[in-house]
């Protein structure tokens, strides 16, 4: 029953970013990944097109027996998290959102300035605004949509100018006029550009909901005595479309380890 997988998913790959903090954190724990990676990006998807993406993902993890579900990505936490754990109420559902949102609640005060970054869905739905405000009403949060963000890190556009000037062209006013010195990486894509933003703005607090997120997982499986204790394993990514991009980042986090990498394909629409 503890030794089942923990089920990740994420529109593409930007979960991947959460699964190094996850192995170091907890390694016996196995993973069984999902990226919608045929249907990306889900940012700029009708609620009712992302819904349903969502239920078919969560239907193929749980159907290989996963103990968890980690929503490791913004858009699906902003706007399906309810609606997932109304239906699946037999298995425990974290979201990206909450953990980062008490990070940020309890790390900062009024003296802050808080900026959120995410896709237009994630930005539009102000989620973390309400999140966060809902433990610590007193802080000042302001957020930017960075709609470009997601398909210059898809096509691996990161190590270069136009990446840098997406950065400025959505950042540069919206830091200044805002007066930012904390900013919350709304979106599991965006820790891949993070050194871009360091580089750009040394002086940024940045907060990397990929890495907070870790904390609930461990004490959603603690609290259910789910914590795995078979250190032998193999992880599984699945992935609607096994793109170049996608293997490259699995190879990047894991290396050599023992890794199987699937194609797992939906009637697209």
């Amino acid at each position: 029953m503890k030794n089942r997988p923990i089920g990740f998913f994420d529109s593409c790959l930007g979960g991947l970013t959460c699964i190094p903090h996850l192995v170091q954190a907890l390694p016996k724990e196995r993973i069984i990944y999902f990226g919608d990676t045929a249907r990306t990006p889900y940012g700029s998807k009708a609620l009712s097109t992302i819904r349903t993406f969502s239920y078919e993902i969560a239907d193929f993890l749980i159907h290989n027996d996963v103990k968890m579900l980690v929503i490791a990505c913004n858009t699906i936490t902003s706007t399906c998290l309810f609606d997932l754990k109304e239906k699946y109420p037999h298995i425990p559902i974290i979201g990206i959102i909450d953990p980062a949102s008490k990070k940020v609640a309890q790390s900062f005060d009024s003296s802050h300035r808080i900026g959120i970054i995410g896709t237009k869905v994630t930005i539009n739905h102000k989620t973390y605004i309400d999140s966060i405000l809902s433990y610590n009403e007193t802080l000042n949060l302001y957020d930017k949509a960075c709609p470009i963000f997601v398909p210059l890190i898809e096509e691996a556009i990161i190590d270069n100018k136009i990446m840098d000037l997406s950065v400025k062209y959505y950042l540069d006013d919206f830091i200044l006029s805002n007066h930012i010195d904390t900013l919350v990486l709304g979106c599991t894509h965006y820790p891949l550009i993070r050194k871009n933003i360091e580089h750009l703005y040394p002086d940024l607090k940045i907060i990397d909901p990929s890495e907070e997120i870790i904390v609930s997982i461990h004490e959603a499986l603690y609290s259910r005595n789910l914590l795995s204790d078979a250190p032998h394993f193999e992880n599984t990514f699945f992935a609607s479309d096994l793109s170049e991009n996608f293997i490259n980042m699995i190879d990047a986090i894991f290396g050599n380890t023992n890794v199987k990498v699937a194609f797992k394909n939906f009637d697209l629409r």
